[in-house]
């Protein structure tokens, strides 16, 4: 029987190296899983620039609160500006990066299933934020209930009416078809809507939520329809704004125009009465409960959701609808929007009648 040959010294290297190296890979698994530690890197990722709240609220309010639980974490902030892929790219460079987490309002619903399953392969928690994930599911949701807003915004609309004793039926233009959460609030609007007795003369789901698409389909339902358009059901505050941009290019009266997010401008519009209603959706609530979530899960937590949405733990918070009527007492609450931004010179006569009085 042959004697067996004692390892050489080169393969005793080769094993040593060999078994450093996998407690190495299942320390830094045991890391990610594990509590958080000093310097770790969160991804935020937001789908676009056709409105403004990612940057002027979103980013810096999320930032804030993860410096507040965790002072030396670092947000990574990346706008996808309405491209998929690109949004891809930036979590592909995050994962790189060595982030613990990542936090994705997903341009298409759908593809970001991709982004979920390459963090899952490294580990990484994925929060949904605003906008629902798609097939794969994330590890939680954090949004505003947006079927709820678009019942919401079609009920006060269809009240409008039936009070005005309006004539005619209604247009309705919804959101994004690769969002997950415009398809909610699509639905949310029909719930409202479908029963109301007033006809649905036609609907648009506008690319990227784009205004300027919305405004050109509007144009052309005006010429269709002319004077039977009682009014219009849209999904946010850029589309609303593009539904009653085409009003006014075709020297038509602008019927009641609902909006959704509270913007400066659709606040204006209110107040003017171009706009019928938007939604109030604090986005302080959702940037920082996404926050604490978030910390929850780079310190090795499972927070559970207060709901399940699309297969995934879910926490969905209940939206304000605002109206001429109750304008002032949500600009005086609001940590998003003051009466002064809104009621700047042009408006302020109407922000005066409107009893929006401290502007100042």
């Amino acid at each position: 029987m042959p004697r067996r040959r004692p390892l050489t010294l080169l393969t005793a290297a080769l094993i040593s190296l060999t078994l450093a190296a996998t407690g190495c890979a299942a320390n830094e698994a045991a890391d990610r899983k594990g509590g958080g530690g000093g310097g770790d890197k969160i991804a935020f990722l937001m789908p676009d620039i056709a409105s403004p709240r990612y940057e002027l609220y979103d980013s810096p309010l999320f930032e804030a609160r993860i410096k507040e639980l965790c002072g030396d974490c670092e947000v990574l902030y990346q706008n996808a500006n309405a491209d998929a892929s690109r949004q891809q790219q930036q979590a592909n460079s995050a994962l790189a990066q060595g982030v613990r987490a990542i936090v994705i309002d997903p341009v298409d619903s759908n593809a970001a299933a991709g982004i979920v399953s390459a963090a899952r392969a490294q580990d990484v928690p994925v929060i949904a934020y605003d906008r629902p994930v798609l097939g794969t599911a994330p590890d939680y949701y954090i949004s505003f209930d947006n079927e709820k807003i678009g019942e919401s915004i079609g009920l006060s609309l269809v009240e409008e009416l039936r009070a005005s004793g309006a004539q005619g039926g209604l247009l309705q233009v919804n959101g994004s078809p690769t969002d997950a959460a415009a398809g909610l609030i699509k639905q949310g609007i029909h719930n409202a809507i479908d029963d109301s007795g007033f006809e649905l003369l036609a609907e648009y789901d506008t690319p990227d939520w784009q205004p300027a698409k919305a405004q050109e389909w509007v144009g052309g339902q005006i010429t269709r329809f002319g004077d039977g358009i009682a009014g219009v059901v849209a999904a946010n505050d850029g589309t609303g704004g593009g539904a009653i941009a085409a009003f006014k290019a075709a020297g038509a009266p602008v019927p009641p125009v609902t909006g959704n997010d509270f913007e400066v401008a659709a606040a204006q519009r209110i107040v003017t009465g171009d706009q019928y209603n938007t939604i109030s959706k604090p986005i302080k609530i959702v940037a920082e409960a996404a926050a604490e979530v978030t910390y929850q899960f780079i310190q090795g937590e499972e927070p559970a959701g207060e709901t399940t949405l699309f297969d995934t733990p879910a926490q969905l918070f209940e939206p304000t609808v605002v109206t001429v009527d109750n304008l002032a007492e949500v600009l005086a609450g609001s940590d998003q929007l003051t009466a002064a931004e809104v009621c700047t010179g042009p408006y302020a006569a109407a922000c005066e009648a409107a009893g929006i009085t401290d502007a100042g």
